[in-house]
C-alpha cells in the first residue's frame, strides 16, 4: 500500500501513485503464478515423483506462497517440498517450502547457506522428478554459491566494486555467472544430469526479458563467456586493488579453457528444460497506462529499456517533456522503465537510490516546467540504501522545495536524494511488494 503524504492528496498526486499501484498489481505472484501453473500442468496432467521447488528474488517467497496454494486445491497428492532465498523482509507464509531469508544486493553467509541447500537438494532429484524454479530480480546475489577456490568474501568484495563502478546489472551479472556454482544455468545442467523435468517461472527485472539474464539465468542456457567477464572488469579499471586474486586467477582459468563455461544451448539438445518469463516491465508500463488513459491522460510508452546514469536520464526525459509540450495541447503521460545507474565518487556515501536520483535531476533540469509532476520508484518497494520505494513530485512539491531554500543542485552532487524528498515529505513508501520488474517512471504533462 502506497502511503500518501500528510497534506490532503493533488489530484496529480493520486494519479501518479495509482499508476505505480497498477504496474505492481499487475506482477502480482498471487494471481500470476497460478495462471503459469495451470497451463504447464493441465488438468489431470500434474507433476510426477517428487515436485522440488527452488528458487531465488525478491518475488520468490511470494511465488512459492501461490505455488503451494495451488498445489493444495490442484494437486492434492503431490509431494511439494524445497527452500527458496529472498531478501530480508520479503518473507511470504509458506508450509512446506523453506523461506530463507538473506543479504541482497551485498550476498552474506545466510545467502551463502540457502543457496549450498538449494543446489543439495536438486543432487537428490532422480528420473521422472520435477524441479519447479521460482526467479526474480535478485536471485543472482541471493544465489550467490562460490565455485571451489572462492569463498564469499571474495564473491562479495566483487559484488560492492561492480556497484560502486556503475556497471549495469546485466555486466555485473556476467561476471557473478562465472563465479558460480549455481547461475548461469549450472542449476539445470544438476538436474539434467539426473534426468529431472525443470520448469522455471520467472519474473523479469531486466531490458529485454531474457531468461538467461533475469537473476543469472539459474535454469537458462548463458550467451556470455570467461572472455565477456574478464573484459568488463578491466572496462571498469577493475584490477587487483579492487578484485579478489582469487576471483581474477579463476576467470583467467576460464579464459584459457581450464574452468567448464556455463550452460549452453548444445548442453539443452534432448533436456526436459523450459523457461517461462511470466510478469516484465513492459506489462506493468502498459497497466500503468490503461490506468492513466481512465484519468484522461494521453499515454506514451517510451519503453522498458532505459539505462544510463540516472542524472544523465533525468536531463535526457526533461528535454522530452519539453519537447512533447511543445507539440501536444493534451494531457499527457510519459511512462518508462529500464534501470538506471547511479555512480558514487569515493569518498561520497550518499542516500537513497537510482529512482529518486533519476526523479531530484528531471526536478533540476525542469524549472522552467512548473506545472509538470513525476514519480520514480522501484517495483519491489526498495530504491537503494533507504526504505523508499522511491519519490515524487508536483507543481506544489516544487514550490514547497524553494520555499525551504532547498536547492535540488546540492542534493544531486552529494547524492542524496533520499534527503531532498524526505524534507518535503515527497518519499514514496510502500514496504516490500514482494514483486519485482524493475524501475517505473512516469511525468504527467499539463498544459
Amino acid at each position: 500500500m502506497i502511503q500518501q503524504s500528510n497534506r490532503s492528496a493533488t489530484t496529480e498526486e493520486a494519479t501518479l501513485k495509482n499508476a505505480f499501484a497498477a504496474a505492481v498489481a499487475v506482477a502480482d505472484p498471487q494471481i500470476i503464478v497460478p495462471q503459469c501453473l495451470a497451463k504447464i500442468f493441465p488438468s489431470s496432467q500434474e507433476p510426477q515423483g517428487k515436485c522440488l521447488v527452488v528458487g531465488a528474488g525478491k518475488a520468490s517467497a511470494s511465488m512459492a506462497s501461490a505455488l503451494e496454494s495451488y498445489a493444495k486445491v490442484h494437486w492434492p497428492q503431490v509431494q511439494v517440498s524445497g527452500v527458496v532465498l529472498t531478501r530480508y523482509g520479503h518473507n511470504s507464509p509458506t508450509t512446506h517450502i523453506k523461506i530463507v531469508e538473506a543479504g541482497h544486493p551485498v550476498p552474506d553467509q545466510a545467502g551463502m547457506d540457502g543457496a549450498k541447500e538449494v543446489l543439495a537438494l536438486a543432487k537428490q532429484l532422480q528420473a521422472g522428478d520435477v524441479l519447479i524454479a521460482l526467479v526474480s530480480g535478485g536471485g543472482s546475489s541471493l544465489l550467490t554459491l562460490p565455485i571451489d577456490g572462492i569463498s564469499i568474501e571474495d564473491v562479495r568484495k566483487t559484488t560492492e566494486a561492480l556497484l560502486r563502478s556503475g556497471a549495469p546489472i546485466e555486466e555485473m551479472n556476467v561476471v557473478r555467472k562465472h563465479l558460480s556454482a549455481i547461475l548461469g544455468g549450472n542449476l539445470a545442467r544438476v538436474a539434467i544430469a539426473r534426468g529431472a523435468r525443470v520448469e522455471a517461472l520467472l519474473i523479469s527485472d531486466v531490458t529485454g526479458d531474457s531468461p538467461a539474464d533475469i537473476a543469472s539465468g539459474p535454469c537458462a542456457a548463458d550467451y556470455s563467456t570467461y572472455l565477456d567477464a574478464v573484459n568488463i572488469l578491466e572496462k571498469y579499471r577493475l584490477g587487483e586493488d579492487a578484485i579478489p586474486m582469487s576471483v581474477l586467477n579463476h576467470l583467467k582459468q576460464g579464459v584459457a579453457g581450464k574452468k567448464p563455461e556455463t550452460l549452453k544451448e548444445l548442453d539443452l539438445v534432448d533436456a526436459q528444460v523450459a523457461n517461462h518469463v511470466i510478469a516484465t516491465a513492459y506489462k506493468s508500463l502498459e497497466a500503468a497506462a490503461d490506468y492513466v488513459r481512465s484519468q484522461g491522460y494521453e499515454s506514451v510508452i517510451l519503453g522498458d529499456t532505459i539505462t544510463g546514469e540516472a542524472q544523465e536520464v533525468g536531463i535526457s526525459q526533461a528535454q522530452l517533456a519539453r519537447d512533447y509540450l511543445a507539440k501536444s495541447d493534451q494531457p499527457l503521460a510519459l511512462i518508462s522503465g529500464g534501470e538506471c545507474t547511479v555512480t558514487i565518487p569515493t569518498g561520497v556515501k550518499g542516500r537513497g537510490g537510482r529512482c529518486s536520483e533519476y526523479l531530484l535531476s528531471l526536478l533540476a533540469a525542469s524549472s522552467d516546467l512548473p506545472g509538470i509532476a513525476a514519480l520514480a520508484a522501484d517495483t519491489d518497494g526498495i530504491d537503494g540504501s533507504e526504505k523508499n520505494a522511491g519519490a515524487w513530485f508536483d507543481p506544489d512539491i516544487r514550490q514547497a522545495g524553494k520555499a525551504q531554500d532547498l536547492v535540488p543542485e546540492k542534493f544531486l552532487a552529494a547524492h542524496d536524494c533520499y534527503g531532498f524528498f524526505a524534507e518535503l515529505g515527497a518519499l514514496v513508501e510502500t514496504g516490500p511488494t514482494l514483486t519485482n520488474v524493475n524501475d517505473f517512471r512516469i511525468i504527467l504533462l499539463n498544459n
